[in-house]
Parts: C-alpha cells; sequence; structure tokens
C-alpha cells in the first residue's frame, strides 16, 4: 500500500516536462546503462510512469466508488481476496473508469507533444521543422492541431464502443 501510494504521489505530482528531463537528462549520468538506450525508449519511460501513476489513481478511484457490501458479498462466498479483487470488484470498477482512462488515453497523445525538448521527431517539432522550409507555419499547425483532434476523435470513438459494450444495467453509463 505504501509502495503504491509513493509511486503515484511521485509520478503524478512531478510535471511531465521535468519527468521528460529528468529520464533524459539526469538519469543517464545516474545510471550510466541508460546512456545506451535511446531517446525514444526514455520518452516512452517517462511517459509511461506520468500516465500509470494517473492511471492507478482512476482504477483505485473506480473500486473505492463500489459499494463495500460487494467485497464483503465475494469474501463471503468464500473467495480469497485477490479472487474478489479478479471476479467482483475489478470487473465492475473497470466498467466505472472506463471514461476516464479515455480521457487518459487521449492525454498520452497529446503529451507526447512534449518529446520535441529532447528532439524526438514528432508532429510538434515537425510543424516547426516544415514552418521554417516552406513559410506556411499557420497551415502546417492548422494540420498538426487537425492530426491531433483526429487521433483524440479516434481514441474516444473507441472508447465509446468499448464502454457501450460493457455496461451493466443500472451501474454509472448502463440501461439508457
Amino acid at each position: 500500500m505504501f509502495l503504491g501510494n509513493a509511486w503515484t504521489e511521485l509520478f503524478r505530482n512531478i510535471p511531465l516536462l521535468v519527468q521528460v528531463f529528468l529520464w533524459y537528462y539526469v538519469l543517464p549520468e545516474l545510471i550510466p546503462p541508460l546512456k545506451q538506450v535511446s531517446s525514444f525508449v526514455l520518452m516512452v519511460l517517462a511517459l509511461g510512469f506520468f500516465t500509470s501513476a494517473r492511471v492507478a489513481e482512476q482504477v483505485k478511484a473506480g473500486i473505492q466508488a463500489l459499494p463495500k457490501g460487494q467485497r464483503y458479498a465475494g469474501l463471503a462466498m468464500g473467495l480469497t481476496l485477490p479472487q474478489t479483487y479478479r471476479y467482483v470488484l475489478l470487473p465492475m470498477a473497470l466498467r466505472i473508469v472506463i471514461p476516464p482512462l479515455t480521457s487518459e488515453s487521449m492525454n498520452i497523445v497529446k503529451n507526447s507533444s512534449v518529446a520535441f525538448a529532447i528532439s524526438i521527431a514528432e508532429l510538434t517539432m515537425f510543424a516547426r521543422q516544415a514552418g521554417e522550409e516552406t513559410s506556411r507555419n499557420i497551415e502546417i499547425y492548422l494540420a498538426v492541431t487537425a492530426l491531433y483532434f483526429l487521433s483524440a476523435f479516434i481514441i474516444s470513438r473507441v472508447a465509446l464502443f468499448i464502454e457501450r459494450r460493457l455496461q451493466v444495467p443500472g451501474m454509472i453509463g448502463g440501461a439508457r
């Protein structure tokens, strides 16, 4: 419990850009084998750890949103605590947290734009370079904005489909 809380507090409360700089500039100096790791992998690690803390907090909130009686019912049926979580609590909690996880999925796409800070080619950096070469900054940034919107829109539609397929009547989002 302490380790999980420490993880979420550490990675959730340090801004993403600071974490990217730590992973790219500081940690390779402290841990020499990381100097051999590509900047892309370091960026994925920074985004992954940052997002993992946020997702953990959302799943925790989903579990806490369930009535305590569900946990007690699972235990009363003879399930162990891990079995109660696996078969009773988590399936219901995951249905509750699909909307916040959808937002988090869109945030991963949008947060990847900070990769330009460590010179990883991504949409924002591409737009800046293309704007310098073509002098058509407005059109290029509009296209990049449209690509970010399209990515987030596709993620939201896929998540809405999943949410509708997993609805439980009587629960949040169910029985429309």
